[in-house]
């Protein structure tokens, strides 16, 4: 088991300390309650006197007076928490109607022979009418205990069901079962054979007792191997101090709960009901267990899909190049000799843009792999944009002598902090992307220029453009749509997500617009780098 020394604060301690801490909270609260009952009961005695008091002087009968005095009984049973209240009650108020209302008053001696008849009877009645407002008390309270834990577990499932993630859904359970209960609550996950760290759940602060940590984790985790309630209360391992059940559907446990019971065990209603709670607990959890495999499936399965989809786009894109390679150069082998030198210049043109655009594509492939695997790293530094824009177009498409290019860096002196080598790769796709989507004589503008605390360069060309629903989606991974490519030849649909990946890494930002009257722009920045000159 794995536990922090964080957790020795909560669990550490002697069971002396404890024992010490219960005896001060504990026992002053039988005493409070016995006075205050025994003053009440007191308070309606007396009252009842002074109004039968009354009532003799303005000559009612005793009947009159023994009602009053079965009144003050009842009253004592509604008020009080024990029966034996009302008992005394009862008792007290025969020997105070001997005393004050019969003859001779004043004594406890009765001359008339029905007054005993008269005192067993009132006694009786008061006694009776007492036990009964008792017993409807007793089941008012319980039916209100009832409709509560009834309030709870509806409240439980409801929290349950809104609950996300493993953690939500054990915080709230623990939760529940310590308003529920009115105890100290500690629950624990578990994964593999072994309880994580635990969650505590006190029912008041002072209720934050320490007991022996190492007791209460072997309790615990003997509870997650063998699937059986264990602790105190129990026969196994009773030396604990809380109560642990596991939190399982069938044989598979998602977890262990605690109730601390060393003092008081749980009745019947409040163990079916925590069985309830415990058993909505263990299912959340397992269904969250299947959403989480079912989500891990569905990703394993669109990656897998994905990568049978990349393959074979590779393998056509690599074919079509690599057949025009093999063809050229079987016929520079074969047939060079009778080639007039404007053919093989074109054949060996031919071959280099084909070779070039297999580089291109590998590139690409190699940045998607890292960034997927996170080790895309930039290496900054202060440069040139202009010089970052010159170095790209040494390196885009050889076909772009069929559209003409224009470069505007008004602002030759624009510094970024920039890994020159990347920035350079984002102009190329970007270019190269223009190359693709746009007829032959479309033309094509790179150009830089100065947007408040960031460099902006824009990539426009003349071409069809990009719709407007497509204009967030170009920057997708694998993402083609559905625009025919000028030269024919597929594309992976990785260029412009590289690119907003570069930018974004950078601190800057990549968009596409519309250039007007027709064709596409597209701009990113990149952060200004501010040089001080020492004169």
């Amino acid at each position: 088991m794995r536990f922090g020394k964080e957790y020795w604060g909560l669990f550490s301690g002697s069971r002396r300390d404890s024992e010490v801490l219960d005896g001060s909270l504990s026992h002053p609260q039988p005493k409070r309650g016995i006075l205050r009952n025994t003053a009440k009961s007191a308070v309606i005695l007396v009252g009842t006197t002074l109004l039968s008091l009354l009532f003799y002087h303005l000559g009612f009968t005793n009947a009159n007076i023994i009602m009053v005095y079965i009144l003050g009984v009842l009253l004592t049973s509604i008020s009080t928490s024990h029966q034996v209240y009302s008992l005394v009650s009862s008792i007290a108020s025969v020997v105070i109607f001997n005393y004050l209302f019969t003859i001779p008053r004043f004594s406890l001696t009765a001359y008339e022979t029905g007054y005993p008849i008269t005192f067993v009877v009132m006694f009786l009645t008061a006694y009776i009418t007492g036990t009964f407002a008792s017993g409807y008390k007793a089941q008012a309270a319980q039916s209100a205990k009832i409709a509560y834990r009834t309030k709870i577990l509806l409240d439980t499932d409801q929290m349950l069901s809104k609950a996300r993630g493993k953690d939500e859904i054990m915080h709230a359970a623990a939760e529940q079962i310590a308003k529920l209960l009115g105890r100290s609550i500690v629950i624990f996950g578990a994964a593999d054979g072994t309880l994580s760290a635990p969650l505590l759940v006190p029912s008041t602060p002072a209720a934050e007792q320490p007991f022996d940590l190492e007791t209460e984790l072997a309790t615990a985790q003997w509870v997650l191997q063998n699937n059986h309630a264990a602790g105190a209360t129990t026969d196994t391992l009773p030396g604990a101090r809380y109560l642990y059940l596991a939190l399982r559907v069938n044989e598979r446990v998602y977890g262990v709960v605690g109730i601390e019971a060393e003092n008081r065990s749980l009745d019947e209603s409040e163990h079916s009901i925590l069985l309830s709670i415990l058993g909505e607990c263990a299912l959340a959890l397992e269904n969250e267990k299947n959403a989480r495999e079912k989500e891990a499936a569905a990703i394993l399965a669109e990656s897998e899909q994905l990568r049978a989809n990349l393959l074979r786009t590779i393998s056509h894109d690599l074919r079509t190049p690599l057949t025009t390679i093999s063809g050229n150069a079987s016929n520079l082998l074969s047939n060079g000799d009778s080639f007039d030198a404007a053919t093989r210049r074109q054949i060996y043109s031919d071959i280099y843009d084909d070779s070039m655009w297999l580089i291109n594509l590998v590139e690409n492939l190699l940045y998607a792999t890292r960034i997927e695997e996170g080790r895309m790293t930039l290496q900054t530094s202060t440069e040139l944009l202009s010089d970052i824009v010159e170095e790209a177009m040494q390196h885009i498409d050889r076909k772009t002598s069929a559209h003409p290019l224009t470069l505007d860096c008004s602002d030759e002196m624009l510094l970024v902090r920039a890994d020159a080598r990347l920035v350079v790769q984002v102009i190329v796709n970007i270019a190269d992307n223009a190359v693709k989507y746009t007829p032959p004589g479309a033309g094509i503008l790179i150009a830089t220029r100065r947007a408040g605390s960031m460099a902006e360069v824009r990539i426009a060309d003349s071409g069809s453009g990009i719709p407007d629903g497509e204009k967030e989606k170009v920057f997708d991974k694998f993402y083609c749509g559905n625009h025919k490519i000028a030269d024919n030849r597929r594309s992976l649909g990785l260029g412009l997500y590289l690119c907003r990946a570069i930018v974004e890494a950078h601190g800057g930002t990549i968009c596409v617009e519309d250039n007007h009257p027709h064709g596409a722009v597209f701009r990113f920045t990149l952060p200004l780098e501010e040089v001080t000159l020492h004169e």
